[in-house]
């Protein structure tokens, strides 16, 4: 028996203030995870909308399966999730952690600080990292570089998605 392949959405929080057609490429992209039998895995805001969250709407709406790992402790109800994993630390590192370690490949699109902090943890462990340009932030300004002199593996792909 095989698993689907867990895909992590990553961008930026509503409080960026990123651009509506910015929101409906990240729908479109959970979306089309989903069409492609993949479980879409997002970070799950308690006050906020993200782009992360747009995509586990985005999944939902066709139909696929859908986790939201969210911050704190307690299990809080998302419509955009069909599974909950709260990882009981804050943002700023141990939830970023969790997401990102339980995807076989995360796509990144805008971002600031949290989106930063789950393409390194990527980076470090090996899971490739898809980032869609002309969307704002750090999948801009990180696409096709490396993040150290290492150069250890080069899986940071410029990718813009056209469904």
């Amino acid at each position: 028996m095989s698993r689907k392949l867990q895909i992590g959405v990553m961008g930026s929080a509503a409080d960026l203030n990123y651009s509506e057609t910015v929101a409906i490429l990240a729908e479109e992209v959970g979306r089309e995870l989903a069409l492609q039998n993949c479980t879409v895995v997002f970070g799950a805001e308690k006050d906020y909308d993200s782009l992360s969250t747009a995509a586990g709407r985005g999944a939902r709406s066709a139909g696929g399966l859908t986790i939201g790992i969210t911050y704190g402790k307690g299990l809080v109800v998302f419509d955009e999730a069909d599974v909950v994993v709260t990882c009981g630390a804050e943002r700023g590192g141990p939830r970023e952690s969790v997401l990102v370690l339980s995807c076989d490949a995360i796509i990144c699109i805008s971002g600031d600080s949290g989106t930063l902090t789950e393409m390194l943890v990527a980076y470090q462990s090996n899971i490739p990292i898809i980032a869609l340009t002309g969307t704002g932030g750090w999948s801009d300004k990180i696409a096709g570089q490396f993040f150290d002199a290492r150069k250890r593996q080069h899986n940071i792909s410029p990718k813009m998605l056209d469904f």
